[in-house]
């Protein structure tokens, strides 16, 4: 009976241990679909405000139809994009075209005086605050998920039960480059 005792108490020890592994790693799958999704919920608001913020310039800059084609394509490509490799692109893209929009409207100060445009600068601007703040929390959740991954013993049952790392939202080179201000 005692050696019967030995045999399982070590052997419940292991299959609690890898009960707790895979329950974390799966908790922790949980937290990146849900920080995935506030990241999807910004770009969402994102790429609804923006009808309304080329709609505005249009009426003031009609004849800059490749600035206004390019914001249509990137938002529709942000909208069609299916894995964060093509979200980042996309958004990348958006980002780009936002510019282009914004360096637009600079020569037109009655449009940058216009209360509807100023109100629709401002929420693009907090949607953008707020899409870099879930990026940052996608990003952590993701490093603590991909740390479980790799430690000792995670490590070894982690690829037994199918756990892959996952990708971190990264800015892309240009995103990187330092801002240009003249005056």
């Amino acid at each position: 009976m005692e050696a019967l005792l030995v045999l399982l108490v070590p052997l419940a020890l292991v299959v609690l241990f890898v009960i707790g592994v895979y329950n974390k790693l799966a908790s922790l799958k949980v937290k990146i679909k849900e920080a995935w999704s506030h990241i999807d919920v910004q770009l969402k608001r994102r790429v609804d405000l923006i009808p309304n913020l080329v709609e505005t310039v249009k009426g003031y800059a009609a004849h800059e139809k490749e600035v206004f084609e390019n914001v249509t394509k990137a938002r529709s490509a942000l909208m069609n994009a299916k894995d964060v490799g093509q979200v980042q692109e996309a958004n990348n893209m958006l980002t780009g075209a936002l510019k282009s929009l914004f360096a637009v409207a600079e020569a037109y100060p009655e449009l940058k005086a216009q209360e509807g445009f100023i109100n629709l600068q401002k929420e693009l601007s907090d949607t953008e605050d707020k899409i870099a703040y879930s990026r940052q929390f996608y990003n952590s959740v993701v490093r603590e998920y991909n740390e479980t991954l790799v430690v000792f013993p995670n490590n070894m049952m982690a690829s037994m039960m199918g756990f892959l790392p996952e990708k971190f939202f990264e800015a892309q080179v240009t995103e990187r480059e330092p801002v240009k201000v003249d005056f």
